[in-house]
């Protein structure tokens, strides 16, 4: 079921401050007053914050991004196949939160908040739960990788690593620069387009350690550039950060060669390299977005005759149940007769992949 929103109105009062609830959205115009009791038990299942920069685009009349934040009731439809841990993060926790999946890398989840809940996201489940990670819990993650030495790559998500205060992060920064094995710290964040204002000179100089910062932004729409965006990834990019985006193909958002095109050129415009473009996981109530395999090929197919190579992301499956990513190809995934997949992951074991059926 699809609740039609109402055409683009004026910024309204509450411009200042994240929508929270379906009761903001409807005073944004964002969407009818009789979808609220549906909207609502969305809500609760999953949860709902969209910053001001992204409501000012939705409202400006941009369904690629109103369609990423703004609930909908087919959420409530769950399908069989889909699951509240889809890349298996709690397969490979050692301890709580961190998950230690590759040898050289581990995924420090340093807070379960975000700026903004995207409608499709893998972490659905578990984000905005609890806050950051507690002290001690934080405290022995990173005793693990200080233990760890194969570990030369931390990988800071969440939610978002970079809502915790420049002052947290700044310390969380300085622990990891005290681990000698440790070189490079990866940031996977929302931050610069979603909140473009809290890439802020304290923030960066947070980052400024003898590591090595990389920062993932992930974002799926060009209309998510603003301008105020736009200056936010220049600040990134000035201070010496290295820039890498990840994508996530949507049905109805970018799920077009011309979309996705739009995106990954102003991207390399502005010194980020297009990296990951994600079939979309297996997530609780996520069925509407996820198009099939064979689709997100043929759009990776017209885009290298648009594109020159480095404009142009990996497109991955990360294999479900922690299994772990591989480009969608030759060589890990062969169609089947009966039109599921084979899937190799990267230890060489096999498992079954079967699209999304279509009513």
């Amino acid at each position: 079921m699809s609740v039609t929103r109402p055409l683009p109105v004026a910024p309204d009062d509450h411009a200042g401050r994240a929508a929270v609830s379906v009761a903001d959205l409807i005073g944004a115009g964002l969407v009818l007053p009789e979808a609220e009791d549906v909207l609502t038990q969305v809500a609760r299942e999953f949860r709902l914050r969209l910053t001001p920069e992204m409501r000012a685009v939705a409202q400006a009349g941009s369904e690629g991004v109103a369609r990423q934040f703004v609930p909908a009731a087919e959420e409530l439809v769950i399908r069989p196949e889909e699951m509240a841990d889809p890349i298996g993060d709690e397969a490979h926790a050692p301890v709580p939160g961190l998950t230690h999946r590759y040898a050289d890398r581990a995924i420090l989840h340093v807070t379960k908040t975000c700026e903004v809940y995207c409608r499709f996201c893998f972490r659905r489940e578990t984000v905005g739960e609890t806050g950051h990670l507690p002290p001690a819990e934080l405290e022995a993650a990173l005793d693990y990788v200080a233990a760890t030495p194969a570990l030369w790559e931390v990988i800071l998500t969440g939610g978002d690593p970079l809502v915790l205060s420049p002052r947290r992060l700044g310390a969380v920064m300085d622990r990891l620069a005290a681990i000698p094995h440790v070189e490079v710290v990866r940031f996977h964040t929302r931050i610069p387009v979603v909140a473009p204002e809290r890439v802020s000179e304290a923030l960066l100089a947070a980052l400024d350690t003898r590591l090595t910062p990389w920062v993932v932004i992930h974002t799926n729409h060009a209309d998510e550039v603003t301008p105020a965006a736009e200056a936010a990834i220049g600040r990134l990019a000035d201070a010496g950060v290295g820039l890498l985006s990840q994508t996530v193909l949507l049905r109805g958002v970018n799920d077009r060669p011309e979309a996705l095109e739009a995106l990954f050129r102003k991207l390399y415009r502005l010194r980020v390299k297009p990296y990951y473009l994600h079939h979309c996981d297996l997530a609780r109530g996520a069925g509407h977005f996820r198009t099939t395999i064979a689709e997100g090929q043929a759009i990776m197919a017209a885009l290298r005759g648009r594109l020159s190579g480095p404009c142009l992301p990996t497109y991955v499956l990360d294999i479900p149940g922690g299994h772990g990513k591989v480009p969608i190809g030759p060589g890990y995934l062969r169609a089947l007769a009966s039109g599921a997949w084979e899937v190799m992951d990267p230890k060489g074991g096999r498992h079954g992949y079967a699209d999304p059926e279509r009513g």
